[in-house]
């Protein structure tokens, strides 16, 4: 499979190149025009702005998108996830690619099915006050993606808070929320996983961190 990462030079971007890697797949890196970009081997980097080029190029025989998008700062004003997707899901449709995994944030869900009342009624209210620029443009993004029409096979994956630790047994909550942190690897590893899995089009998960994969396998071993 050839998948497309854009926003691969990310913190999460880097994870979902190296996932795809190591599952074997054919990987072209979008990163931006300027900026460094340490490329891992056999990763081919196609220079875009995606954010702002409406004419957007895909390769040829790209299989699958997975966007990473996501503003840097609440105070950034510009739509970067919608303004973005939208020129992704453009260039999709202009060289016949379907499938689209995209980037959200726990926030987005309003109806709070999978949360506790806790984080139903103070967390997740408060997260969004606290940065609205960031979560009315993820909004905005997935309705984009859900509007995409029958020419776009779309997942979207919401996790909440990002840290950066080893992988878990995560879980993917179909149609829900996790009220958990998520780490970064674990969230890349769901995202090439549903990018390759049928039963994930046109359906939204949210992303629940698990236990220790290396603590588990240390006490296996012992």
């Amino acid at each position: 499979m050839h998948v497309v990462v854009a926003g691969a030079s990310g913190r999460t971007g880097r994870f979902v190149v190296e996932q795809a890697l190591a599952a074997g797949h054919r990987v072209t890196a979008i990163v931006r025009d300027s900026g460094p970009y340490d490329r891992p081997p056999g990763v081919v980097v196609q220079r875009a702005e995606v954010v702002t080029d409406a004419e957007l190029t895909l390769p040829a025989d790209a299989d699958a998108v997975i966007s990473t998008l996501g503003k840097r700062s609440n105070q950034d004003p510009a739509p970067v996830c919608a303004a973005g997707t939208a020129n992704l899901v453009d260039a999709m449709r202009r060289h016949g690619v379907r499938r689209l995994v995209v980037t959200s944030a726990v926030p987005v869900l309003t109806s709070g099915a999978g949360e506790p009342w806790w984080f139903r009624h103070v967390v997740r209210p408060l997260v969004r006050r606290s940065a609205p620029r960031i979560y009315d443009d993820l909004e905005a993004m997935e309705q984009i993606v859900r509007g995409g029409g029958p020419s776009v096979d779309w997942t979207i994956v919401r996790p909440g808070y990002l840290i950066d630790t080893e992988a878990t047994d995560y879980q993917l909550v179909p149609e829900a929320n996790g009220s958990t942190s998520v780490c970064r690897a674990d969230l890349a590893n769901a995202l090439v996983a549903a990018a390759t899995d049928p039963s994930a089009i046109g359906r939204s998960y949210g992303l629940r961190r698990g236990r220790s994969l290396q603590r588990m396998t240390a006490r296996l071993a012992t």
